[in-house]
């Protein structure tokens, strides 16, 4: 068992090292980009990246509080399915109604790795293969995709 202070230490240490490790790689547009905290440039439309002990995940999350306005993203969403898994060259999960740790509503568009755990560094390889090729992926759909969503600002 880890101490919370241990735990906030191998988290903080494995963000810092992925955030490291992903620096030197350019956005789809060539840009330096901050991966780890991805700026999407449409409010409540995220790309977040969470591990603990049991997992590891990639979403597309989609936070507005309207459930009506969220729904018309996630419908955006729909629309772009096909060029979404193209780009990951993956399926992922969709999830129309789903909560967050704290319990507010969101829709999410994910996938996950089972069986890591962040507070072993012998997992933190494993984590990095899954977290940055689809980063990167997401990055690269975003360039094309971002544009669909400019009317529901």
């Amino acid at each position: 068992m880890y101490s919370k202070a241990e735990i906030t230490r191998l988290r903080q240490a494995f963000w810092t090292a992925f955030g490291q490790y992903m620096a030197p790689v350019p956005s789809a547009e060539g840009d330096t980009t901050n991966w780890i905290n991805y700026k999407t440039g449409v409010k409540n439309v995220y790309f977040r990246m969470q591990a603990d002990n049991r997992r590891a995940s990639i979403a597309i999350e989609l936070t507005h509080p309207d459930a009506g306005i969220r729904e018309l993203f996630w419908e955006q969403f729909l629309e772009l399915r096909t060029l979404l898994h193209e780009t990951l060259g993956e399926t992922w999960t969709w999830e129309a109604d789903a909560t967050d740790a704290q319990g507010q509503p969101l829709s999410r568009i994910h996938q996950d790795l089972p069986g890591v755990n962040l507070f072993s560094r012998d997992d933190w390889p494993a984590l990095i293969s899954f977290f940055k090729p689809r980063l990167i992926a997401l990055d690269a759909f975003w360039v094309d995709a971002q544009y669909a969503f400019e009317a529901l600002k």
